[in-house]
């Protein structure tokens, strides 16, 4: 999957997660079995990202400056 997915349901997390924004995806092969990733939201305040329902998110892949500066922000 790719490192970045886009939200398409933030369901119970309104205040964590945005409709339509992009986010990092963090590596957890363990959620990704539970069909969860770990993604870094809103909060920014937990570096290790929280998990949520893959089903919330799709992936996406960006141009390499996109990328750059994503990563930059701590998206």
């Amino acid at each position: 999957m790719s490192e970045f997915v886009i939200c398409i349901n933030n369901g119970s997390n309104p205040a964590s997660l945005i409709v339509g924004k992009v986010y990092r995806r963090l590596p957890d092969p363990e959620a990704e079995a539970h069909n969860m990733l770990r993604i870094i939201d809103e909060d920014l305040s937990e570096l290790d990202g929280y998990l949520y329902p893959a089903s919330m998110f799709v992936p996406v892949e960006l141009p390499e400056e996109a990328k750059q500066v994503l990563m930059a922000v701590g998206s």
